[in-house]
């Protein structure tokens, strides 16, 4: 077993980058959190299903009293199409000894805000079968905690919440004794990043959560940019979008045609970015620079709401680390390679400890990651803050940073961390 200290940075240095502000001087005062890692190499008789016990295990999971406890572990079980969501096996792999232990695990979830097959609990539950969680599969039932249509949801008041007072959050899981999230590491085109605390807080809210969540900023149209292909009208699940207006578009061959251009009533958006990812021409992007930090305080407000005041732990598995959301429909290749699983009492330090390793990792190529990197050397050039970042380089117009900050300032966790590594 190796030891490794890091603290608000990269991967493997001691030395704090942060500049000192109030809060740096009050998370120096934290003890780390302990964050267990193991790396995705088996060997002999140990699969990396055994391997994954093994390292939760180790991580202290029995501390935890499961005896007769129900038990929901928070996953994504992807949308149809996608297919950079975790195995079930790995939720089979919890799930086992979660009953080992006593407990009564279920598979949960929260639906949709957007149009897709998870928007209503029978859609949802057939994802999930389709993408393989079955009972059979996961030695667990799967329950959408929002019910059936998405209203099905618990009022909880947010310790330290300062822009949400009351979280809606889908009832099953706040029925639960004990919360687990089991998450896919990834890339997220407006968190930033997909990590513990967007697993569990976007994940967790009731459709009217992720209404609340998503809110803060309502996307524009770039009309010289749009091209008319009506993907962002397809995926729009309240109608906002319309293509009253029209333009001349230059084509390749020296020609000109008159296309339909995209516009947004803002009356109808609630503000869910659905467009914005499915738009493929860059016509379409958030209101206001504010929008992305709001989004990212909210999800570590609503996280503190699920775990605040009952038994938690946290488990991430970063391999496919594509750069957007498992709610798409479609999966694009991994930005960097697998890393390797994650296990932690603390959603904020697994967060931060994978966020760390995935920024000391190569890009790969051929990726988003390099398309959005050569695209900015084209134009004005890469922005400072996106150099060294793969996750700002990925999506320039996020802020991961500003959801793991919101979580400390709210006492969701600390970002300082000891690694330690299991073998």
């Amino acid at each position: 077993m190796v030891r490794a200290s890091l603290r608000h940075g990269r991967f493997g240095d001691n030395k704090s980058t942060a500049t000192p502000t109030e809060g740096t001087d009050r998370m120096a005062e934290t003890t780390p959190a302990k964050v267990y890692f193991t790396n995705l190499r088996s060997y002999g008789r140990e699969s990396q299903l055994d391997k994954l016990k093994r390292l939760i295990r180790r991580a202290g999971i029995d501390q935890i009293d499961f005896e007769n406890k129900f038990v929901a572990i928070k996953l994504h079980f992807g949308e149809l199409g996608n297919l950079s969501f975790l195995r079930p096996n790995y939720a089979r792999a919890v799930a086992d000894v979660v009953k080992e232990l006593g407990g009564k695990p279920f598979l949960t979830d929260c639906n949709t805000l957007y149009v897709g097959s998870r928007k209503n609990a029978l859609e949802h539950i057939d994802c999930a079968y389709q993408n393989g969680f079955t009972p059979y599969a996961t030695g667990c039932q799967v329950i959408i905690a929002d019910g059936l249509k998405g209203t099905d949801e618990v009022l909880v008041p947010v310790k330290n919440g300062e822009y949400v007072q009351e979280a809606k959050i889908g009832r099953a899981l706040m029925d639960a004794d004990i919360v687990i999230s089991l998450t896919h590491f990834k890339g997220h085109e407006q968190a930033g990043f997909g990590g513990c605390m967007k697993n569990l807080g976007m994940g967790g809210g009731s459709r009217a959560g992720k209404m609340e969540q998503h809110a803060a900023g309502k996307p524009n149209v770039t009309t010289e940019l749009c091209v008319g292909c009506r993907a962002c009208e397809r995926i729009c699940a309240h109608g906002a979008i319309s293509f009253e207006g029209t333009r001349e578009r230059e084509l390749p061959s020296g020609s000109t045609r008159t296309v339909p251009v995209a516009s947004i009533d803002h009356d109808r958006c609630v503000g869910c970015g659905r467009c914005i990812g499915a738009c493929n021409q860059d016509a379409i992007e958030p209101d206001y620079d504010a929008a992305v930090d709001v989004l990212n305080y909210k999800i570590a407000e609503y996280t503190q709401a699920i775990v605040q005041d009952r038994p938690q732990f946290h488990i991430s598995l970063a391999m496919d680390i594509s750069p957007n959301c498992d709610c798409h429909a479609e999966n694009d290749t991994p930005i960097v390679p697998d890393l390797g699983m994650f296990a932690s009492f603390d959603p904020v330090a697994i967060d931060q400890a994978a966020i760390d390793m995935a920024l000391a990792a190569p890009a790969l190529p051929n990726t988003e990651l390099t398309d959005m990197r050569a695209k900015l050397e084209a134009g004005d050039g890469v922005p400072e803050r996106c150099e060294h970042d793969h996750f700002n380089m990925t999506h320039p117009d996020t802020n991961w940073r500003s959801m793991i900050e919101h979580a400390e300032k709210i006492g969701l966790g600390t970002s300082r961390y000891e690694l330690i590594e299991v073998k």
